[in-house]
């Protein structure tokens, strides 16, 4: 089993240790680490030994997997461009998340949205599981293909609140708190889950490598690819749903107890609000579901269960 699922299969089996691991795995200092420093960290996981049950007791190998966990795609054994990897998503998703929550025009959303999503598609893209076994351009082509469609489609449905606004006039409160405030929340992030099933689509249409606890491929399945997209999507929906509705809600009774009262106290809560949820929301979302899942084999197609007699079999679930 390749290094950064067998540490993940050995350290992170609770949602508090997948927590842990998240916290430090997403320090944007990892970022500053160069090429070869993450090839030496590589190196030495992979000379270390480690079986799956084993505790890392060692700082240096833990550091070592930290480096990996944050900076190589546990599929491809690839080092992530550093825009992309995880470090990197809540310094360069904060300010675009913060610019979709402003009330501003129709064309100034839809673009801000288009941005907001084209970087999180590009994350998926290059964060997701990377044992699709197709014609490689093919696969290729049809997620670029489907990733612009799906940006577009996931803006325009974005600016919808906005362009309501702008055509009608809301004048009840009610309806300006629940078209303003709290619809924008739902439609992010039910527009980031679309992304993430759309730009993934090829994993659970040819299937995905399963393991078994030695780390011995068995085959490709349709199934765990299905449950890897479902709960990458699900974390990714209640990331941003969360950040969008529960900064506006609590912005709602701000101005109403008129705790700040002039504007640019207004947006220095707003933006103190949006970034301590984000930051929070991230690596709980992460932790939701493992990064090395599991699948019972009983829910595997015919051509796997007559293949192994292992009860269960584990995946890389993509982030």
């Amino acid at each position: 089993m390749e290094a950064n699922l067998r540490f993940w299969r050995a350290e992170g089996q609770s949602f508090f240790q997948r927590f842990l691991l998240w916290t430090d795995a997403l320090d944007p200092l990892l970022l500053l680490k160069s090429s070869d420093e993450i090839r030496s960290a590589r190196s030495l996981l992979q000379n270390s030994g480690k079986t799956l049950s084993e505790p890392i007791q060692n700082d240096q190998t833990k550091q070592a997997f930290v480096l990996s966990l944050s900076s190589v795609h546990p599929d491809t054994d690839k080092i992530i461009p550093v825009l992309f990897r995880p470090p990197a998503f809540l310094p360069i998703c904060l300010p675009l998340v913060v610019a979709s929550s402003l009330q501003l025009g129709t064309k100034q959303t839809f673009f801000s949205q288009f941005v907001f999503h084209t970087y999180t598609t590009g994350f998926t893209l290059l964060n997701g599981n990377g044992t699709t076994k197709a014609e490689e351009y093919s696969v290729q082509e049809k997620q670029i293909i489907f990733s612009l469609g799906a940006v577009s489609y996931a803006a325009c449905i974005g600016a919808l609140p906005f362009v309501f606004m702008n055509r009608y006039t809301l004048k009840s409160s009610l309806t300006q708190l629940v078209v303003k405030k709290l619809l924008p929340a739902p439609l992010l992030g039910l527009m980031s889950a679309f992304t993430v099933v759309v730009v993934r689509s090829p994993e659970f249409e040819n299937g995905i490598e399963v393991m078994d606890r030695n780390g011995k491929v068995v085959g490709l399945s349709q199934k765990a690819g299905e449950k890897a997209v479902k709960e990458t999507a699900l974390s990714r929906a209640v990331l941003f749903g969360t950040t969008f509705f529960l900064p506006a809600v609590l912005m709602h009774f701000v101005q109403r107890a008129k705790v700040a009262k002039t504007p640019r106290a207004l947006a220095s809560v707003r933006m103190l609000m949006i970034t301590s949820v984000l930051a929070g929301m991230l690596p709980v979302s992460l932790s939701m579901f493992p990064q090395c899942g599991e699948i019972k084999r009983a829910d595997l197609e015919p051509e796997i269960l007559s293949s192994t007699e292992e009860t269960e079999l584990f995946y890389n679930r993509g982030i």
